[in-house]
């Protein structure tokens, strides 16, 4: 693979920290952006001119485009935009609080949309890049207790699933990775979960209140699924999903299944509600 240069949002922890390690190592450049200063200093130390880093909150849209815009401006050109910068939000709908839902909204859903946007000026004036979306096997599976964030994670399959299609004509393609579970720190740090009701107690929807328990470790291995979304950006076509984890696969395959198994029945009366002369 040529050495590219790769624009990801959130490079501090998780996938956005083992896709910046795994490519400066292999010689590409790296435009990051993170929430708080100093917290890539050491990768900066190490890395020099090859990381580009910039403090970015994603659900502030002006500043967006002015970071994106910049690493444009600055590296020349950015073969492959990634967002990764998002978090998890677990409770059962009613016990959410209403910053609550606006917030993971803004960021897991519109934040994304607007670094794309933000990008897609830059990759048409170039001819061409690959967009990566990280959104995960809860953008097509879900689970109760996770409501809002399954909102946000259905919400940008759906903006991206359609984006690939509009951008397809300017050489830009698109990727949503959906990995399972990882052993990042996405139930240990950023989590946010609502306060119990106990109305709730006992219910499917409590099922999500262990999910900070590291008792129970994920499946994936994060450095391995980095390095097969890095290795899907010199596939072509770009696969429009990546699926990364045993747990993710059996639980989209599943759901799929049961999606399909509904809707196909109905084939008679969908059509008896067609327009009839």
């Amino acid at each position: 693979m040529p050495q590219d240069t790769w624009f990801i949002t959130g490079i501090s922890s998780g996938f956005g920290r083992a896709l910046t390690e795994q490519l400066l190592a292999a010689g590409h450049r790296v435009a990051g952006t993170v929430r708080g200063p100093g917290s890539a200093a050491d990768l900066a130390a190490g890395y020099g001119d090859r990381l580009w880093v910039a403090e970015l909150d994603v659900t502030d849209t002006p500043r967006v485009r002015e970071v994106v815009d910049g690493a444009f401006a600055a590296l020349g050109r950015v073969d492959v935009v990634v967002n990764n910068a998002g978090y998890g939000l677990f409770g059962a709908a009613e016990e959410l609080t209403d910053d609550q839902i606006d917030r993971v909204l803004a960021t897991n859903l519109t934040g994304s949309i607007q670094v794309a946007r933000a990008a897609l000026p830059h990759l048409r004036a170039q001819g061409g890049g690959r967009i990566i979306q990280i959104s995960s096997y809860g953008g097509q599976a879900t689970n109760p207790g996770a409501s809002l964030y399954h909102a946000g994670k259905w919400g940008i399959e759906g903006f991206m699933d359609a984006l690939a299609k509009e951008v397809a004509p300017f050489g830009i393609e698109v990727t949503i990775v959906e990995p399972g579970g990882a052993r990042t720190e996405f139930r240990f740090g950023s989590l946010q979960t609502a306060t119990p009701m106990p109305e709730y107690d006992g219910t499917p929807a409590a099922m999500t209140r262990g999910a900070g328990d590291r008792g129970r470790p994920s499946l994936g291995d994060p450095a391995k699924m980095a390095a097969r979304i890095i290795e899907s950006a010199s596939r072509t076509p770009a696969p429009l999903r990546l699926v990364l984890g045993s747990d993710s696969h059996r639980f989209l395959t599943t759901a799929l299944r049961e999606r399909l198994a509904e809707i196909e029945p109905q084939a008679g009366t969908a059509a008896s509600t067609d327009w009839t002369a």
